[in-house]
């Protein structure tokens, strides 16, 4: 075997790699005679089948193997020996014909190129100057909470029998619906609720329900939207033949241990120290967004240094991937919308550059300081992933286990999070109080 660097510029290096035809016929060989005392063909003793057969029916299959492997372990030795840190899977591009090499008749000779991961000094946490805006939770905010879950938990009370039916009102009817004269499938209800004004129905179906009367029978003419999920409703003219039930109006709920009780709580304090704990925690969390973003680009700009291309690369082009995929959905910026190819390429590709070089200083951050992951903070993780596609949280758990660069997603933000945690804790980091309000506007720009 022979391992020659050819190029060294920046964070780039070149080896030329060469194993002898002999070389791996040898490994070839050893290979045959691990696997043959173990193989049971028809025609032979077990474990008794010659060399020679085994070479004519899966030579090939193995030479193949042992090609793969004798180039990852060539790469890994070469990496070692040189004393790199690679920054990422080397690249390799193999020299003359693959089907020589595999039938033995030439030497497997390839070209490996590899990014390193830059020499740098990351800044003393210690030194790093960070604001942190912080808000408390107002009465004001608590009742506003309480309000709202009153509003989605409305009660509604019988009008009297000649009362006609007002927007707001819930309207309790039976239908069925017709499309040519003929009922069509999910077109049917009994006891249905109706809340008049809510938007719930297709258009047209709650308005006219307005002014009707318990006992009353009325034909509701509507249309599909052409954007209806069901094609074989969208766009298409219905009739509704309704029965009204009943009418009843809006009751304004008392916000007391009652309407606690009906929540499956034991006291209205009980439901209110729960609200105060939720807009607590979205408070907090959207401090700590902020704590972070100040934080990042205090690190930023602490950090200058040369970035390993091939990452560089990999982030620009999943950034712009998206872009694209954004500009298909007509979703983007006015502003970019004016700009040209190039002044975009040129704005993303040093947004990648930025991500790489974070990313970078907070992993050896992260490293010299023996930040750590557990496996059940990993496990947690691929479990909130899973709940997000219900009925297939087996699937999702399966693929992610079964596939190295979906896990290693996976534990990336979970280690960034707790890196970023750790710098909070020891930076030099400045409360300062601001309004809910001025808070979550921070976000939004």
């Amino acid at each position: 075997m022979e391992v020659t660097q050819t190029k060294a510029e920046g964070l780039s290096r070149t080896f030329a790699v060469k194993v002898s035809a002999s070389e791996l016929q040898s490994k070839l060989d050893a290979r045959i005679e691990e696997i043959r005392p173990t193989m049971n063909l028809k025609g032979f003793r077990p474990g008794k089948v010659p060399a020679s057969h085994v070479r004519k029916m899966f030579g090939r299959d193995l030479m193949g193997e042992i090609i793969d492997k004798t180039v990852n372990e060539t790469n890994q030795k070469a990496i070692e020996d040189a004393e790199l840190r690679p920054a990422g899977q080397p690249d390799v591009h193999l020299e003359g014909d693959i089907e020589d090499v595999v039938k033995g008749e030439a030497d497997l000779a390839y070209h490996m190129h590899v990014d390193v991961m830059p020499e740098f000094e990351p800044v003393d946490v210690k030194t790093i100057k960070v604001t942190r805006p912080v808000a408390e939770v107002a009465d004001e905010q608590v009742d506003e909470a309480l309000k709202n879950l009153a509003e989605q938990n409305k009660q509604y009370e019988p009008r009297g029998k000649t009362a006609k039916a007002k927007d707001g009102d819930a309207v309790v009817i039976d239908f069925v619906g017709k499309i040519d004269g003929e009922p069509f499938d999910g077109g049917t209800a009994e006891q249905q609720t109706v809340v008049l004004g809510s938007g719930r129905f297709i258009p047209g179906f709650e308005e006219q329900l307005v002014g009707v009367k318990t006992g009353e029978e009325k034909n509701l003419e509507v249309s599909f939207p052409e954007d209806y999920p069901s094609k074989d409703l969208a766009g298409k003219a219905a009739v509704f033949e309704t029965k009204v039930h009943e009418v009843r109006a809006p009751k304004e709920a008392e916000i007391n241990d009652e309407f606690a009780k009906g929540l499956g709580l034991e006291s209205l304090e009980q439901l209110t120290g729960l609200i105060k704990d939720q807009l607590k925690g979205e408070l907090d969390q959207a401090s700590r967004n902020k704590a972070k973003r100040d934080l990042l680009d205090r690190l930023d700009e602490a950090h200058s240094f040369d970035l390993p291309p091939n990452m560089v690369e990999a982030e620009f082009g999943q950034i712009w991937d998206q872009l694209q995929r954004e500009m298909d959905a007509g979703r983007v910026d006015d502003a970019d919308k004016e700009k040209s190819e190039d002044d975009l390429k040129k704005e993303y590709r040093e947004i990648a550059e930025r991500r790489v070089r974070l990313g970078l200083v907070l992993a050896e951050i992260g490293r010299v300081n023996n930040v750590q992951i557990t496996e059940q903070e990993v496990q947690q993780a691929l479990i909130q992933e899973a709940r997000q596609y219900p009925g297939q949280e087996r699937q999702v758990i399966e693929f992610f286990q079964k596939n190295p660069n979906a896990m290693a997603q996976l534990r990336a933000p979970i280690y960034e999070d707790k890196v970023v945690d750790y710098i909070l804790g020891e930076a030099d980091v400045t409360d300062k109080t601001v309004s809910r309000e001025e808070l979550f506007k921070e976000d939004e720009e």
